[in-house]
C-alpha cells in the first residue's frame, strides 16, 4: 500500500493519554475521538490534519497505557500512517489490529521535519521525502500483517472471510 501527505512532526515518550486524554475514554465515536487527538500536545491538530496526512515522531511512541482509542482516534482523526524510531509494543500491536499503518525507521524519524511532504509505501519498504529529495528504507510487514492493514484492521479482515 502507498500513502502521501504532509508531515505533522512529533517529539520522543509520546504516551496514550497525549494521543487521547483519558477523559474521552467513555466514547467509541470515532469522530469525538478525531477531534480531541493530540490536543494535549498541539490544541490545533484536529483542525489542521487533512486525509492522509503522515504523523513522524521519535523514539517510544504510544507508551503509556494500553488504550486501544489511541491508534483509533489517530487513524480517525485521517492520518494515513504513523512513522516514529521506534512504538511501545502494545501500540503497535493495537495499531496493526484496528489496521493503521506504522512504520519504525530511524533515519526517516530524524530527518524528515514538520510539513515535509512524504510518501510510504509499505509493500517496498520506502519512505520518499519529496521535499528534501530524499528516500528512507524501513523492514517491510511480513505478509500477514500487510493483509489485516490492507482489509482495514483484524475485525474487518474476520469479516471479509
Amino acid at each position: 500500500m502507498s500513502y502521501k501527505g504532509k508531515v505533522f512532526k512529533f517529539g520522543n515518550d509520546i504516551n496514550t493519554d497525549d494521543i487521547i486524554a483519558a477523559k474521552y475514554l467513555n466514547t467509541t465515536d470515532r469522530a469525538e475521538l478525531a477531534s480531541h487527538c493530540m490536543e494535549h500536545i498541539d490544541r490545533e491538530f484536529a483542525k489542521k490534519v487533512r486525509p492522509g496526512d503522515i504523523m513522524v515522531a521519535g523514539k517510544n511512541f504510544g507508551c503509556g497505557s494500553s488504550r486501544e482509542h489511541a491508534p483509533i482516534a489517530i487513524k480517525a482523526a485521517g492520518v494515513s500512517c504513523v512513522i516514529a524510531e521506534n512504538f511501545a509494543r502494545i501500540f503497535f500491536r493495537n495499531s496493526i489490529n484496528i489496521g493503521l499503518p506504522i512504520i519504525e525507521c530511524e533515519e526517516a524519524s530524524k530527518r524528515i521535519r514538520a510539513s515535509d511532504v512524504i510518501t510510504v509505501d509499505t509493500v517496498k519498504g520506502v519512505i520518499k521525502n519529496l521535499t528534501r529529495k530524499e528516500s528512507y528504507s524501513f523492514e517491510r510487514y511480513p505478509s500477514f500483517m500487510q493483509k489485516i492493514i490492507r482489509a482495514g484492521g483484524r475485525i474487518a479482515q474476520i469479516k471479509k472471510q
